[in-house]
């Protein structure tokens, strides 16, 4: 059973049932259907993601993500960190309140900034360790390109594999790009040379996100988080 109902969907967020019920799909697909988890919204607000704000590329992320949520946590909302040099905020999206939430939210932020994953992981692991929550996470973070600090990050995902807490990176922008190659490397990061369990996945979602049908996106967003469940539960990270 679904934490939120399909009704309750339909209710609060009319326009995300097809999102909600192609997810649930999905879920079943991968042998989650059923399962508790939190999920966690990252997203990228450098200089460089100003056209995916504009074309409304993360607001379609951010919808398909709630669509996501609704099944796996009963609250209807999603904890959000945008990030760029710096924190730039820490928010939520909630079902009944998603329509143009972006937008309303990056109006009161300031200049866009660099790229600092490290500083967007930190916020993430303090607002799941201030939860309370012992449940497991699905952190769905969103670039355009590599980290201006490598080390930090890789740091911040080694020390974070000992925590629930599964990273599924999605890039945005040409996928031939260099930009791209330390997410692939640190999504092969040595197990358990470097850390205790494979806690992070990556893919690309092109040039034009929105051009992913929201099936594909919903397999490629959940393909490795089984297989994380099952090594976490095996060495006690997830209970």
């Amino acid at each position: 059973m679904s934490a939120i109902s399909l009704s309750k969907v339909q209710q609060s967020a009319p326009a995300l049932v097809d999102l909600y019920k192609r997810a649930g799909t999905s879920l079943d697909r991968h042998g989650l259907g059923g399962l508790r988890a939190a999920v966690y919204l990252v997203v990228d607000y450098s200089g460089s993601m100003k056209p995916y704000y504009k074309d409304g590329s993360v607001q379609a992320l951010a919808d398909r993500v709630l669509g996501l949520s609704a099944h796996l946590d009963d609250d209807g909302r999603v904890p959000v960190v945008f990030f760029s040099t710096d924190i730039d905020a820490v928010t939520d999206i909630a079902l009944d309140d998603h329509q143009g939430r972006v937008e309303r939210i990056v109006a009161g932020l300031g200049h866009m900034g660099k790229t600092s994953y490290h500083l967007a992981m930190d916020a993430v692991i303090d607002h799941y360790l201030d939860s309370g929550s012992t449940a497991p996470a699905l952190v769905v973070f969103q670039t355009d390109g590599g980290p201006i600090n490598k080390l930090a990050a890789e740091r911040y995902l080694c020390k974070a594999a000992r925590l629930p807490l599964f990273w599924q990176f999605v890039g945005f922008g040409d996928p031939d790009s260099r930009q791209f190659d330390y997410l692939r490397k640190l999504d092969e990061l040595a197990v358990p040379d470097k850390r205790v369990v494979d806690n992070a996945g990556f893919f690309h979602a092109g040039a034009d996100p929105r051009k992913v049908p929201d099936a594909e996106l919903y397999d490629r967003l959940l393909g490795d988080f089984p297989k994380w469940l099952v090594a976490a539960r095996a060495l006690g990270v997830v209970h």
